[in-house]
């Protein structure tokens, strides 16, 4: 998952492309949807999820990283000739897509092997995702020094190289379930707290005091990819200690798919509008044409939309407010680092929330989205440190947004094609993004810059790329997204007014019920083997 969240620095390489390649804004935020389109695009890894083990989905996902971000750095470095703007748009999305194969290898899987704490273990994966931003920043620096050219090759080859390395970690196992489960998973939270705080304590630092490339490499390279392990030394010492207490048993534990179980399968096309209750195995179709799935893409279009938006622009926000290049990967880092921290609290708090007070996941999007005004509003109208905050708030709201959206898809939806129902959801990003992110956030700083040329007397033609500095570049744009995001948040409320009864119920019982089931099948094939 570390792997699996290069696009989301898109914001310090990306003054790199529009430079070398001349590209004015709105080309610039094309690409940026794009981007947006590839990450989010993920219906064709969740069908071959469906019907291919996970290491086939992994290897193409590398496959697709390493060709698309590869011609990318071969281009803005003049190694090959200057690409046309669609080329360029091709390479970003196949490379950006590529993550949905990790993301639907790592996350839907996992899903399926712990289903009764999926909002703690969905916080975690997608928290691990939003630190990668932070944590590929100092890799490269370790590695390349201050050269955001060498950014776009690392997020070429790095990802790629991770899910090489750990393709046949990652399976579907049948029983799983043990009775410290989310005791580990907090040990997992605690040890990704502790490397998000050394990401932003070194962050800070490094703004504030210049560091040589030694520097670089101890802080990136050793104590981070240290930090970054820990989850797997604490799974080791779990198993150790499993190990030791069933060394004299001769359970044969297998990972045997569930798409194997003999079940009455019937066609996609039946019983289309005859849906079962909320939380039942929907097929595509039910789930895809429900109402509940049409409010949360309006949500999703709203929310992740304009948040794309502001992760999109926030090297050109920087620079349009005047602050220096440093200053501005900072915001990019900020933005990471609390991403990371709102996917915690989304799994984790949600998850406590739900099981204690029957709090209900959609409400707790809408507070988010509510919340994300806030930061667009701190852009529209800046005042002297605003975009710091701005930066902490939008990277919070975005980050809690994405677990909350597959989790809620998982519970209302069921899992049994949570393959591709969780990309679904994900398909209105995108859609959002090209709306708010290239016609509108685009369109009205492009105009910006036009009406400062004109001020100056001086031809679009003169100048190599449009650039607007002042307070004015996206007051008009980012008020709009406030006004979105409020939309997408009343948008919500009428979901949570729909599903509140459902969650007021158990909504984990079947999955309990089918682990015990599980449990005294594997225990009576385990004495049926002592006594043969």
């Amino acid at each position: 998952m570390v792997g699996a969240g290069g696009t989301y620095i898109f914001g310090i390489y990306s003054r790199e492309i529009k430079t070398s390649l001349g590209y004015d804004q709105t080309t610039l935020n094309l690409l940026g949807f794009f981007k947006d389109l590839g990450a989010n695009i993920g219906v064709l890894p969740g069908l071959i999820a469906e019907i291919t083990p996970t290491w086939f989905l992994l290897l193409i996902g590398s496959a697709m990283n390493f060709v698309g971000f590869f011609i990318i750095w071969l281009a803005v470095t003049g190694k090959i000739a200057k690409p046309k703007v669609w080329q360029m748009c091709f390479y970003i999305c196949l490379g950006s897509n590529s993550q949905n194969f990790s993301n639907t290898g790592a996350l839907v899987t996992c899903v399926k092997n712990f289903p009764e704490n999926r909002g703690a273990l969905l916080g975690l994966l997608k928290g691990f995702a939003g630190l990668s931003g932070a944590i590929m920043t100092q890799i490269y620096l370790a590695l390349y020094g201050n050269d955001s050219q060498s950014l776009i090759l690392l997020i070429g080859w790095l990802p790629a190289a991770i899910s090489i390395v750990f393709v046949y970690t990652i399976r579907e196992i049948k029983v799983v379930r043990q009775p410290n489960e989310l005791r580990v998973f907090y040990n997992f939270l605690y040890a990704s707290i502790m490397l998000a705080l050394f990401l932003m304590a070194i962050t800070i630092a490094q703004k504030l005091v210049p560091f040589s490339r030694a520097a670089y490499a101890v802080s990136g390279s050793t104590v981070v990819c240290a930090l970054l392990f820990a989850p797997l030394f604490i799974s080791i010492r779990e198993e150790l200690a499993l190990w030791n207490q069933n060394k004299h048993n001769t359970v044969e534990w297998k990972s045997t798919p569930s798409q194997v179980e003999e079940r009455s399968e019937v066609s996609c096309f039946e019983d289309i509008f005859n849906k079962p209750p909320r939380g039942d195995d929907y097929t595509i179709l039910q789930a895809v044409l429900s109402v509940d799935m049409l409010i949360l893409l309006i949500a999703t279009v709203c929310g992740l939309g304009s948040s794309l938006s502001a992760v999109d622009n926030m090297g050109q926000i920087g620079e349009s407010l005047g602050y220096p290049k440093k200053t501005t990967q900072t915001f990019v880092s900020l933005l990471s680092i609390w991403n990371y921290f709102g996917r915690i609290f989304a799994g984790f708090v949600s998850e406590k929330l739900l099981l204690r007070y029957k709090f209900p996941r959609p409400l707790m999007t809408t507070l988010v989205l509510f919340l994300s005004c806030i930061g667009y509003l701190l852009i529209a109208f800046p005042v002297p440190g605003s975009v710091y905050v701005a930066s902490i708030i939008i990277g919070f709201s975005f980050g809690a947004h994405f677990p909350l959206l597959s989790a809620i898809i998982s519970e209302l939806f069921g899992l049994k094609h949570y393959a591709t129902l969780f990309n679904v959801g994900q398909l209105a990003s995108p859609i959002g993004s090209y709306l708010l992110n290239v016609k509108i956030t685009g369109f009205l700083y492009d105009q910006e810059a036009l009406k400062e040329l004109a001020e100056k007397n001086m031809q679009r033609s003169s100048v190599k790329e449009l650039t607007c500095i002042g307070t004015h570049c996206y007051r008009l744009s980012f008020s709009i997204l406030a006004a979105v995001s409020c939309f997408g948040a009343l948008a919500s409320l009428i979901l949570v007014m729909r599903t509140r009864e459902f969650y007021k119920g158990d909504i984990y019982k079947k999955f309990r019920e089918e682990a015990q089931a599980a449990e005294v099948e594997m225990d009576a094939r385990h004495r049926e083997g002592e006594s043969i």
